[in-house]
């Protein structure tokens, strides 16, 4: 970038930054208290010339451009990315900047065969990830909701520093989890060096945001250093939602200390409350969702959704010497949420009615998750190895009690809001879960030298899970259930020439079953394992390709039991095999890229209650994305960028029994973005600029959440 004179736009940056903060709070003022589904943006920090070179690329920290080189998620040690042998994707904070991401759903779009899966009537996020379903995360490597099945609450992206996907199954590493892969968020570290970033937000049907991010040293102890990001935000979305809005308020305070060169303390807690209007979406009929009016709402004024979802890990690593060092993580995390809603139950015979009733949940849960490893790097045999041994225990708890009455019908076609609220309530069910695992795992990468390096990895959970469920017809499952499995894990790289790296590798996943099966009082766990090949090309020393075939089988899968509403079934066995590509990177100077194309076919392939071939929900066969942006480097105009997006999804069904599908769709995005120097950054982003119609998470039946017609968003960034 340009070399410009700081002085003054310095001594104007704090002015500007308390500016930004006083007017995005003015913006949300109105809406502080609640949540739904925006995310938060921080400006990358632009280089002057002369001033210190950024340093090297870490698996914890910032990537330089679109193109991460380094990941911790796939083996929980600072590796390149082309000496793990399974896909990882990243998606880079610079990308979350220049698309001005408010989703954690937006930025996973720029990752192959990742497509949104629902969000479970505007609560949270789920993901469909080479086929499967997933409804958590894991944020700096610990897994979140631990005794939860769902995020209470919708990703804020304020302090994200990069998103990474670990495609296929890794229990291995996090114990449990889906065989499709792991989203890990990795958040912004705090800096010695002082930085600050604000942004204000405006932009269609009413959404305002404002967001910032403060780094520095602590006066008075050497090496400590804190970051405070914050993010709030109201969003009365496209859907008629009754005149209410949606909204979300997160802060998330950071800390880093070294007390001594050899010893390294972390601190990161996050705290987020939403309140939010509790969405169905669209309703499907004759096997399909009409979309004449995707504003249509189902709901009533009184349906709100509050959540609250808070957690604090704390990081300590100690190296023992230059071959061995030691690390500690504790994470403790809790929330609760209440639901008020009115809820579609059904459609008359001929299809011109919406019958519903009335809900109410009050869920609370609470988690601690323990892990001690140790890391070795040492040579054996004549080989070189980095050996990470490591026990896990995870203990968590979550408590669901649910009422419900009746409700009054409205039309499918013009539903009017106004329904009285029911005059007695009656007992629907009361669920207590508690689970208490313990994890020991042990992994070898071992250069094997000749450009080999094998991978093998394996782990064993054990412990016990306790669920009680009382309905009206009353039914419990014997207080303890015992837990066991074993995840083997293998992968071999072959580095063929410098910028060529090719791999196979098969690995495992476990899980705990949480469902609650009808005359089942010890459903098994759920496991898969998959076979991937894939390789890692550096097209320049900027612009890398990787490509990947894979094939997953999924076992002992729950699904909602289509008889019995208020449980589930075990469905049997289910496969998914496909292609992906990705590519990430600067191609000239100025030119950035980042996009990727999958082909995934995921099907039920053994089954008692769902025909054998079915497709599995919300997958598509196809899908891809692109998006790319230039940035003028000299002359006049220099620090303008212009920004362009495809998106393709093919059709996919709503549901396990395909009984409805929704089309495919194709959205074109735009960004226009403007640094007026290394302090000041103005964009405009411009989104399905041809206006499509389009379902974008398909969830069931009553639950088909459209997507957001033409829409515009203006930032305004100051930074020092």
């Amino acid at each position: 970038m340009r070399s410009r004179p700081c002085s003054a736009s310095r001594r104007r940056t704090p002015l500007l930054l308390w500016l930004l903060a006083g007017v995005g709070s003015g913006l949300v003022a109105g809406g502080a208290g609640a949540q739904e589904s925006g995310e938060t943006i921080a400006l990358d920090t632009i280089t002057v010339a002369g001033a210190p070179q950024p340093a090297a690329e870490t698996a914890y920290g910032p990537v330089q451009g679109y193109r991460a080189t380094r990941t911790a998620t796939a083996t929980k040690t600072d590796t390149p990315l082309r000496d793990v042998p399974q896909t990882v994707n990243v998606v880079p904070r610079e990308v979350l900047v220049d698309r001005q991401e408010t989703r954690l759903t937006d930025a996973l779009f720029n990752v192959s065969n990742v497509q949104p899966g629902g969000t479970i009537q505007g609560r949270s996020d789920t993901f469909i990830i080479r086929g499967f379903r997933t409804q958590t995360y894991a944020v700096d490597g610990v897994f979140m909701n631990q005794a939860n099945n769902f995020s209470p609450v919708q990703r804020d992206l304020a302090d994200v520093e990069r998103i990474e996907v670990l495609k296929g199954p890794a229990s291995v590493l996090y114990g449990r989890g889906d065989p499709g892969g792991v989203i890990n968020i990795v958040t912004r570290q705090p800096t010695l060096v002082p930085t600050a970033d604000a942004s204000i937000q405006g932009g269609s049907f009413g959404f305002r945001r404002v967001q910032g991010s403060v780094s520095g040293a602590v006066p008075g102890t050497d090496g400590l250093a804190a970051r405070l990001s914050f993010g709030t935000q109201v969003d009365p979305t496209f859907r008629n939602l009754a005149g209410r809005d949606n909204s979300r308020n997160f802060v998330a305070p950071a800390f880093t200390w070294n007390p001594s060169p050899d010893t390294r303390v972390s601190f990161i807690g996050e705290f987020t409350r939403q309140d939010s209007v509790y969405d169905e979406g669209l309703i499907a009929r004759n096997g399909r969702v009409p979309l004449d009016n995707v504003a249509r709402y189902y709901g009533e004024p009184f349906s709100r959704y509050n959540a609250n979802a808070n957690f604090g890990t704390l990081k300590i690593e100690h190296d023992v010497n230059e071959q061995l060092m030691l690390r500690q993580v504790i994470n403790a995390q809790g929330g609760r949420f209440d639901v008020f809603t009115a809820r579609a139950t059904g459609l008359s015979a001929n299809g011109t009615q919406v019958t519903r009733r009335f809900s109410g949940v009050a869920s609370t849960y609470a988690a601690v998750d323990s892990q001690t490893e140790l890391v070795a790097k040492f040579d054996w045999l004549g080989l070189r190895h980095t050996a990470l041994l490591g026990v896990e225990y995870v203990n968590g708890y979550r408590r669901a009690f649910s009422t419900q009455g009746s409700l009054a019908s409205v039309s499918f076609l013009d539903p009017i809001v106004g329904s009285a609220l029911p005059s007695a309530l009656t007992f629907q069910s009361d669920l207590k879960q508690k689970n208490a695992l313990t994890g020991l795992y042990a992994q070898d990468q071992i250069d094997l030298g000749y450009g080999l390096q094998l991978l093998l990895g394996v782990r064993y959970d054990t412990g016990t899970q306790y669920y009680l469920s009382r309905t009206s017809t009353t039914r419990s499952i014997p207080p303890e259930q015992e837990l066991s499995g074993v995840s083997p894990r293998v992968g071999l790289i072959y580095r063929v020439a410098e910028p060529l790296a090719l791999y196979a590798s098969y690995t495992t996943s476990f899980k705990p079953q949480t469902a609650n099966v009808l005359g089942v009082t010890n459903p098994p766990p759920e496991t898969g394992e998959q076979i991937e090949v894939g390789t890692r090309f550096d097209v320049s020393p900027d612009l890398s390709l990787t490509a990947s075939v894979f094939d997953i089988t999924r076992n002992n899968v729950a699904a909602n039991d289509p008889i019995n509403t208020n449980f589930s079934v075990i469905t049997g066995q289910q496969r998914s095999k496909g292609v992906e590509a990705d590519l990430a990177g600067t191609i000239l100077p100025g030119w950035k890229v980042i996009g990727g194309v999958g082909y995934t076919d995921a099907r039920v392939t053994r089954d008692t209650t769902y025909a054998v071939g079915n497709r599995l929900e919300a997958a598509p066969l196809f899908s891809g994305s692109v998006w790319t942006t230039y940035q003028v480097q000299e002359g006049a105009w220099r620090g303008l960028g212009l920004g362009l997006g495809v998106t393709h999804v093919g059709s996919r069904f709503g549901d396990i029994g395909n009984t409805y599908k929704v089309g495919a769709y194709t959205r074109v995005d735009a960004a226009v973005f403007y640094d007026l120097d290394e302090h000041a950054r103005f964009s405009l982003n411009l989104r399905n600029l041809t206006d499509a119609r389009y379902i974008e998470q398909p969830f069931n039946q009553f639950n088909n959440l459209p997507g957001a017609p033409f829409s515009v968003l203006a930032t305004i960034t100051a930074r020092m």
